[in-house]
């Protein structure tokens, strides 16, 4: 993949640094990340943070390592730091003046350059392991000095902060090994391993008052304190070259030299480009983003998707819209296979789980989107796949569900589901939020969408046309599907089209309409089975990108609208009522741009502007999260990107859509 390489300039000043971000995942749920400064700025940042039960329970083990270069004249600090001083005021270790650089590539790797004296720090994990792998290249040109590692340990739920009083460890020291047990949970052996060097205990055993900018950015609480028992001293002779190893880790079998661990890592990198066969920037760097949300569930045994770093696990609704992107369109067929028998196991009532079980937790069902999501990732997985090996797999393990599916909603299922007489599918009632626009917050509901929302139909047509041909193809009468199919096509062309507007109603309850202008009617032209004539598909996904593209993702509601909320910030009651009040959401943008080459074809012009289209993208792989893709953005210019710096769906749909529609005709 490409390297994203930010020089001084653009880590520099501070507070523009802090807000570019980087993240690595070990595939059990387990993942590093900070800002491109090395300055930690949420909560959710550190150099390892472990899954001790993956993909979840996630812990803050390694916060970070501060270096410094002692020589016979002076000391150099290459720490870079905001801080709490003791008058109450912030302040800040300005190591940053010495980071000559930053590089993603898969791992990332920070360049500090003082004079004659350059030393590139490169963080990998062990894939697989609670393991970070932290490696020092070092060139010393001058005279004679020593260089001071300082690790920061920490152990913390990841989204909590520490203090000295709950920071305890027994904490021993034998060549070459520091061993921590954190008392809250003697389960547990921190190891720090180096190659080399001499470890001396620290006067100071904690550092406190780390403020994290991006708390402060959320008026969350944003101190947080770290344990530090013991330093690393190496040596450098003049004029030398050293290479230093540091593995910290959790677990009891691990690879044991950094050098080593990022060597596989970049390995594992090549060959899932090579599994994916791209030869291409865009599709290459995405392809490694994906790699970040398969992860390991030790409940089920079996591959699941991350929705979002840093904090979200496994939804069902995120999972299958996503699906396609993260293992089909990289050629991880079996992932692929594993997700969904693993979402087959939880069928309850005819739905697929929202929120996903972790031992001894029951899921949530609260959606009505995702079992129609299943439907779509079911049909693209034997799309890519296909052969008859495949379509066995599914009549026996998928298919019996899916009918079940079918069944619940025609007839009614939980949270007010089911076929109204006109075909149709109903779903929500009082304070239920059943579709992906979900927030609530006590007995407040910010888009309730009860009734008959767009997407949920699409997909409910869709699912239905499916099921037709399956039926046919596993030798069953597939009729019934293809009467609901009919009726429901004929019902949404009368009492969607909103003749006004030119467009799709966002909900229909009874025969009323609510023309409220929402992203979600686009997959009413990007979903294979399609309900609408050409020229109404034409005119939704024209009136989407007038009011609606917002470059980087699709506004969840049109500017003109009162309710309108530029941006997403604040605390989290201001950023709740703009999550699906005009921020864009960049999974969106996957859809509207099947939409769009659907409706225009693909001619070289019209591939060249449906292209351009993902210009924005491209740039935000330099800010955001280095070589990702957010969650959400702002609906106003300039999009700064928010919520999760790394989602799933919008990784996923941005390359599905690019994969399929865009590169073949390039």
């Amino acid at each position: 993949m490409k390297a994203y390489h930010l020089n001084k300039d653009a880590l520099t000043p501070m507070s523009a640094g802090v807000q570019k971000e980087w993240v690595l995942t070990n595939g059990i749920g387990g993942y590093a990340g900070s800002s491109v400064t090395g300055a930690h700025a949420r909560k959710h940042h550190g150099y390892l943070i472990a899954s001790l039960h993956p993909p979840v329970e996630r812990f803050v083990i390694l916060s970070k390592i501060n270096e410094c270069l002692i020589r016979s004249s002076e000391k150099i600090d290459f720490t870079v730091e905001q801080y709490l001083a003791g008058d109450g005021s912030t302040a800040y270790r300005e190591g940053i003046e010495y980071l000559n650089s930053f590089t993603y590539d898969g791992l990332v790797h920070f360049t500090t350059k003082a004079p004659e004296f350059t030393m590139t720090k490169t963080l990998a994990f062990e894939h697989g392991k609670n393991t970070i792998a932290v490696s020092y290249d070092i060139q010393n040109d001058g005279e004679a000095a020593t260089l001071v590692l300082t690790p920061l340990f920490n152990y913390r739920v990841h989204h909590d902060a520490s203090t000295v009083d709950t920071l305890k460890f027994d904490t021993t020291y034998e060549q070459p090994e520091i061993r921590l047990v954190p008392q809250q949970n003697k389960d547990v052996t921190i190891r720090l391993f180096t190659d080399d060097g001499t470890v001396v205990p620290c006067e100071e055993k904690y550092t406190t008052g780390m403020q994290l900018q991006k708390e402060l950015d959320v008026e969350s609480d944003a101190l947080d304190d770290n344990y530090t028992p013991y330093q690393i001293e190496f040596p450098l002779d003049a004029g030398c070259r050293k290479k230093i190893s540091i593995v910290c880790t959790i677990e009891d079998v691990y690879e044991k030299d950094a050098f080593a661990t990022a060597a596989a890592e970049m390995a594992r990198f090549d060959a899932l480009e090579k599994k994916a066969g791209y030869h291409d920037e865009l599709a290459e760097t995405l392809t490694i983003a994906a790699d970040h949300f398969l992860a390991y569930r030790q409940s089920t045994g079996l591959m699941t998707v991350l929705a979002g770093l840093p904090w979200f696990t496994d939804w069902g609704r995120d999972t299958m819209i996503a699906l396609t992107g993260l293992t089909l369109s990289t050629g991880r067929y079996q992932d692929a296979r594993d997700i969904l028998t693993t979402f087959a196991r939880y069928v309850h009532h005819g739905m697929v789980p929202n929120m996903f079980p972790d031992e001894g937790t029951a899921p949530l069902y609260n959606t009505a989107d995702a079992s129609m999501w299943y439907f779509y990732a079911v049909g693209k997985y034997l799309d890519y796949t296909g052969t008859p090996e495949d379509y066995a797999f599914v009549q026996e393990t998928i298919y019996p569900k899916l009918k079940e599916i079918i069944a619940a909603y025609e007839h009614g299922t939980d949270f007010s589901i089911y076929m109204e007489e006109d075909g149709l599918i109903h779903a929500g009632s009082g304070l239920d939020q059943v579709t992906w626009m979900d927030v609530r917050v006590g007995d407040w509901v910010a888009t309730p969408r009860h009734g008959k929302p767009v997407e949920i139909n699409a997909l409910w047509y869709h699912a239905l046309c499916l099921m037709e041909e399956w039926a046919t193809r596993f030798g069953e009468d597939g009729s019934h599907y293809a009467a609901l199919a009919a009726h429901a096509k004929e019902s949404f062309a009368k009492e969607f089209w909103n003749e006004k507007d030119g467009c799709l109603y966002d909900v229909v309850d009874g025969l009323e309409g609510d023309a409220t202008l929402r992203p979600n009617q686009i997959y009413a032209v990007s979903l294979p089975h399609r309900m609408l004539d050409a020229d109404k598909e034409k005119k939704i996904v024209d009136k989407v990108y007038e009011k609606l593209y917002a470059k980087t993702g699709l506004r969840s509601l049109s500017p003109d609208d009162k309710e309108y909320h530029p941006t997403y910030e604040g605390c989290l009651d201001k950023r709740d009522h703009a999550y699906h009040q005009g921020t864009s959401w960049g999974f969106l943008l996957g859809g509207f741009l099947t939409a769009y080459v659907h409706v225009y074809g693909t001619s070289k012009e019209v591939i060249k502007q449906a292209d351009a289209m993902l210009d924005a993208t491209r740039e935000q792989f330099y800010h955001g999260c280095i070589g990702s893709i957010a969650e959400i953005f702002d609906g106003d210019e300039p999009h700064t990107s928010r919520g999760c710096y790394a989602q799933a769906w919008s990784v996923g749909e941005i390359l599905r859509a690019y994969t399929e529609d865009i590169l073949p005709h390039k």
